[in-house]
């Protein structure tokens, strides 16, 4: 009798919190480890200027690849929770690193900005352009505690690059913004009375 040999032997794997196993093949859990490890290497030419921020980052995954759904609801999968905590250590490591810190986070208090990204993919139909904004501008956005509606413009491009694909990023400082006091509308005490008469009070 010839052996069977099953070359994806399931592995038993506790489920969280219900102290249940499961049977998971090893396909499975290779393609869960490639999709959370993004290729980082041959990146490079980040900065940071006082009123610029550039990054040059992996492509994000693709939109199938970054939510799930639990219990009905559509959440962040653990493919993209793994990419924005990645961006954000990149992040911090550039800030440590940059003697503008200090400058760039003084002037991003009371500024409005504009964000641009440029994906380059490894062919011009590879993805849609708009897949990869929401996950890299949220990212970008936590990493230095910043809330996105502060984003005023927003600049998409595609290109093509077979051997590096990735997307850069500028964060750009553009003006300051134009806030409106709390106490500065004026209560009404009269009705403006039409062709020029003195209006008559309420």
């Amino acid at each position: 009798m010839r052996p069977i040999r099953i070359r994806t032997l399931p592995q038993l794997q506790q489920t969280k919190g219900k102290g249940g196993l499961v049977l998971v093949s090893r396909s499975a859990q290779r393609s869960k480890i490639r999709a959370s490890n993004q290729d980082w290497t041959n990146l490079g030419g980040d900065s940071l200027a006082p009123r610029e921020l550039f990054l040059v980052l992996p492509l994000p995954p693709s939109i199938n690849h970054q939510y799930a759904t639990v219990n009905g609801r559509r959440v962040l999968s653990a493919t993209g929770r793994h990419y924005k905590i990645a961006v954000g250590k990149h992040l911090s490591a550039l800030l440590h690193l940059s003697p503008h810190r200090a400058d760039f986070f003084e002037e991003l208090g009371t500024q409005a900005l504009s964000l641009s990204i440029r994906f380059y993919f490894k062919t011009a139909l590879r993805r849609d352009l708009d897949g990869g904004l929401k996950i890299a501008q949220d990212a970008i956005c936590q990493a230095i505690s910043l809330n996105d509606n502060r984003i005023t413009q927003i600049h998409l491009h595609k290109d093509t690059d077979a051997t590096r694909p990735r997307m850069e990023c500028t964060l750009t400082l553009q003006q300051p913004l134009i806030t409106t006091p709390k106490n500065a509308r004026k209560r009404l005490t009269a009705v403006p009375a039409p062709n020029g008469q003195s209006p008559s009070t309420t």
